[in-house]
C-alpha cells in the first residue's frame, strides 16, 4: 500500500472489516441471528493515538446488557452512566475523577450530530440519550483527555462518538414484556431501494420502574434513512423523531426512611414531579476519496424541547406551597462539521495532513419559574439566547520511522453569545476565543505493544447566561460574571499491548487541570464561579478472548480529584468519583445457548469538601441468558441487580425541609436507589 492516507486508510480498514462481518452473515432473504459476541475487539496497535482511545464494534454493543439506553456508553472502560429522576430525563454520568452531571466535559455525539446541549436550562452540557436504538449502532469510538485537535466543547474529560448503521445484515422484530410495567417493541429493516438503502425502525417503549408512583415512562421512537455507497464514497440523508413523557422519581432524604416521612426507598416526596421531552432532526453525511486525498461533511438541523418538573428542597422555600420548579427549554441547533485529509511528507517521511471546520448555532428559548403541581405561579427569569460557535482545527500525522510516530494539531473555538432577559440587566452579548495546541508521540510497536505520550489543551463553554448576568434572578442581588471558555490542560502517558494470544491490555497515568469549574446553576438560576482543580489517577483495561466461546472484559480506574486553592471549607470535590470497576463475561457458540454476566462497581465519594461526609459505594450484577430456536428466532431473558442490592445511583448533601421539620431546614444525605431486581423476557427474529 502508498504510504498516502495514513490514518485515513487505516479507518477505511476498519470500517471494511465491520462491514465484512456484517454481510458474512446474510443468507439470501433470510439471514440467520447474527453471533454477537464471537468476534475478537479490533486492534488499535497502530491506530490508536493514546492508552486511551478505542472502538467497540456492533456485535459487542448487542452483547451489553443495559437497563436504560445511556447505559450504553458504558462500553467506555471507566465510565459510570447512572439516573436520579425519572427515566425520561437525561443520565448522570461520571469519569476520570468527574461527576459530570448530565454531561459536562464527555462530549457526545450521534452520527455527527452533538448531543450536549449548551446553555440549557437545567445544565450546561444536558445530554439526553434516551432517543438512542441500540440495536441500530454499528460502532462506538471514545477517547479520553484533550488530546485532539477535533474534539472541542465538552471533550476535556472525554469523548464517545456513537455511529448507527447505513444498512442492517437482516430485519428485526422484537417484542420484550417485564416486570415493573417494562414493555419494548421494535421493528427495523434496511432493504435495498435503488442504488442503495432505505433503513427504518420504530420502537415503542414502557417503563414504571419499582417506584410506587410508577415513573410512566412512555416514549415513541423512529429513524428513517437512505444512504448509497461505503465507508470511503457515499452518502445518507436521515431523520429522526422521539417523543417521551414521565413521571420523575426524584432523590429523597435519608432521614425521611427512619421517620416515616416518605413509605420507603422507592417513594417520593412530591408526587407531581416529572417532564416530556421531543428530539426532531434532518441529518447528512457525504464522503469523497480520490488520488489527492478524502473528505467528509455532514450537516444537521436538530429541534430539542423538554419540559422539567422538579422538587428537591421540598416545603424549605415555600412551607405552603413547596418549592417545585419547572425549567423549559426549546431550541433549534444547526451544526456543519468538514474535513479534508491528504497525504504530505515532513523532512521525507510520510505523512497526513488534516484540516477540519465545525460551526454550530442554538436559538433557545428557556427559563426557571416557581409552580405547583405543575401549574405556573411566579417567574424566576426567562431567557432567549443565541449561541454561535465556529472551530478550525489542523493536525499532522507523521511517521519518523518503523517506531516512532506523531501526531500534531492545533485547534480554535470562537464564541459569540447574545442573551435576552426579562431582566434586561442580565441582557446583554459577549464572546470569547481559545487556542487549544495538542501533541501525540506513539512508540512502537515492538511484541505487539505501544507507548504514548500525550499532552494538550481544550476547554468547555460556560452557559451564555453566566457571561452577561449583572443581578441574581431570585435575590436581586449583584452577580460577577463569568469566563465563557474555561480551559483545561492534560497530559498523560500509557501503554497498549496485545503482546499475549489473545488478550488486549491498555494501561495509563494522566493528570487534568481545570481553571475553574465555572457552571450555571439551573435550580437557582444564578451562576457560580467554581475553584481551579486537578485530577490525577489511572485506568487499566482488558479484553481477553482465550476461545471462541468465552470473552472476559475486565476495567479499573481510580482518579484522585481536588481543588488547587487553599480554601477552609476543603480540597476535596463533593461527587468526584474515585474508584471505578467492572467485570464482564460472554459466552456464546456452546450449542443454542448464549448469555452473559456484567459485574459494575462504582466507589465512594466525597459529597462535602472536608470530607466529612461520603456516599457508599454502589454494585450491581447484571445478567442474561439466551436460546438460539432457530436460525432466524432467538429468545433472551435479561436480570438487573441480581443479587438484590439497596444501593443508591447516586448520593447527594445538601439542606431540605419535610413538613413539620425547622423552618431553616436540615442537611442530609439526599439519595435515588438503583432498581429493585427485575427481570426482561425478549422475542426477536431476523427476517
Amino acid at each position: 500500500m502508498s504510504h498516502r492516507h495514513l490514518r485515513h486508510s487505516r479507518l477505511l480498514l476498519g470500517a471494511a472489516l465491520f462491514g465484512a462481518l456484517a454481510d458474512a452473515s446474510a443468507d439470501g432473504s433470510s439471514p440467520p441471528i447474527s453471533v454477537v459476541i464471537s468476534a475478537s475487539r479490533t486492534s488499535q496497535i497502530g491506530i490508536a493515538d493514546s492508552a486511551n482511545a478505542g472502538v467497540v464494534t456492533g456485535q459487542q454493543l448487542e452483547a451489553r446488557t443495559v437497563y436504560r439506553p445511556g447505559e450504553l456508553l458504558e462500553a467506555t472502560p471507566g465510565l459510570i452512566v447512572s439516573q436520579h429522576s425519572g427515566e425520561g430525563k437525561a443520565n448522570q454520568f461520571y469519569l476520570r475523577g468527574f461527576n459530570l452531571d448530565h454531561g459536562t466535559d464527555l462530549r457526545t455525539s450521534v452520527d455527527g450530530m452533538l448531543v450536549n446541549q449548551r446553555s440549557h436550562a437545567h445544565g450546561q452540557g444536558w445530554t439526553d440519550l434516551n432517543f438512542l436504538i441500540p440495536e441500530l449502532a454499528d460502532r462506538l469510538e471514545y477517547r479520553k483527555g484533550p488530546y485532539y485537535a477535533e474534539e472541542g466543547d465538552f471533550a476535556a474529560a472525554g469523548a464517545v462518538s456513537v455511529r448507527y448503521a447505513d444498512k442492517l445484515a437482516a430485519g428485526i422484530a422484537s417484542v420484550g414484556l417485564g416486570q415493573n410495567g417494562f414493555r419494548r417493541s421494535l421493528l427495523a429493516d434496511a432493504p435495498q431501494l435503488g442504488r442503495g438503502h432505505l433503513l427504518y425502525a420504530l420502537e415503542l417503549f414502557h417503563n414504571d420502574g419499582p417506584f410506587l408512583r410508577g415513573d410512566d415512562f412512555r416514549k415513541v421512537n423512529g429513524v428513517l434513512r437512505y444512504s448509497e455507497g461505503g465507508a470511503a464514497r457515499g452518502f445518507n440523508v436521515t431523520a429522526m423523531a422521539y417523543q417521551s413523557s414521565w413521571n420523575a422519581s426524584d432523590q429523597i432524604p435519608l432521614r425521611g426512611l427512619a421517620s416515616g416521612a416518605v413509605a420507603g426507598r422507592f417513594d417520593t416526596v412530591d408526587k407531581s414531579d416529572g417532564g416530556g421531552a421531543h428530539r426532531y432532526s434532518l441529518s447528512g453525511e457525504w464522503r469523497g476519496d480520490d488520488a489527492a486525498g478524502a473528505s467528509k461533511v455532514n450537516a444537521y438541523i436538530i429541534g430539542n424541547q423538554l419540559d422539567l418538573y422538579s422538587n428537591f428542597s421540598y416545603f424549605l422555600d415555600d412551607p405552603l406551597n413547596g418549592d417545585q420548579f419547572s425549567q423549559p427549554d426549546r431550541r433549534v441547533t444547526t451544526g456543519v462539521n468538514a474535513t479534508r485529509t491528504w497525504p504530505a511528507s515532513v523532512f521525507g517521511r510520510a505523512a497526513e495532513n488534516r484540516v477540519g471546520l465545525q460551526f454550530q448555532n442554538d436559538n433557545i428559548h428557556n427559563g426557571l419559574y416557581s409552580t405547583v403541581a405543575r401549574r405556573r405561579v411566579a417567574t424566576t427569569r426567562a431567557d432567549h439566547i443565541v449561541e454561535t460557535s465556529l472551530g478550525l482545527f489542523f493536525d499532522n500525522s507523521t511517521r519518523w520511522s518503523d517506531s516512532v510516530r506523531s501526531v500534531a494539531g492545533v485547534r480554535v473555538d470562537q464564541y459569540r453569545f447574545d442573551v435576552a432577559s426579562d431582566l434586561d440587566a442580565n441582557s446583554g452579548r459577549a464572546s470569547e476565543r481559545k487556542f487549544s495546541p495538542k501533541l501525540s508521540l506513539i512508540f512502537g510497536p515492538w511484541r505487539r505493544t505501544e507507548f504514548y505520550v500525550n499532552a494538550g489543551a481544550g476547554f468547555h463553554s460556560n452557559d451564555a447566561r453566566g457571561s452577561t448576568i449583572a443581578l441574581d434572578p431570585k435575590s436581586g442581588a449583584a452577580a460577577d460574571k463569568v469566563t465563557p471558555l474555561v480551559r483545561s490542560e492534560g497530559m498523560e502517558v500509557g501503554v497498549r499491548s496485545e503482546w499475549i494470544k489473545g488478550l488486549q491490555s491498555s494501561f495509563s497515568l494522566y493528570r487534568l487541570d481545570f481553571d475553574s469549574e465555572l457552571l450555571f446553576v439551573g435550580d437557582a438560576g444564578s451562576t457560580e464561579a467554581g475553584r481551579p482543580s486537578r485530577r490525577t489517577g489511572f485506568e487499566f483495561s482488558n479484553y481477553y478472548k482465550p476461545n471462541n466461546w468465552l470473552t472476559v472484559d475486565a476495567d479499573v480506574a481510580f482518579a484522585r480529584a481536588r481543588f488547587r486553592d487553599a480554601d477552609a471549607a476543603g480540597q476535596r470535590i463533593p461527587g468526584a468519583v474515585e474508584g471505578v470497576a467492572s467485570l464482564a463475561l460472554a459466552v456464546d457458540n456452546v450449542g443454542a445457548y448464549f448469555g452473559a454476566l456484567q459485574l459494575r462497581y462504582f466507589g465512594p465519594r466525597p459529597l462535602l469538601e472536608d470530607d466529612s461526609v461520603r456516599s457508599k459505594a454502589t454494585a450491581t450484577l447484571n445478567g442474561r441468558i439466551g436460546y438460539k430456536i432457530n436460525r432466524r428466532m432467538k429468545i433472551e431473558l435479561e436480570g438487573f441487580n441480581l443479587t438484590q442490592r439497596r444501593d443508591s445511583a447516586i448520593d447527594y448533601y445538601y439542606t431540605s425541609r419535610l413538613p413539620g421539620e425547622p423552618a431553616q431546614g436540615v442537611a442530609d444525605v439526599h439519595f435515588h436507589p438503583i432498581e429493585s431486581r427485575s427481570f426482561r423476557l425478549t422475542l426477536s427474529s431476523t427476517f
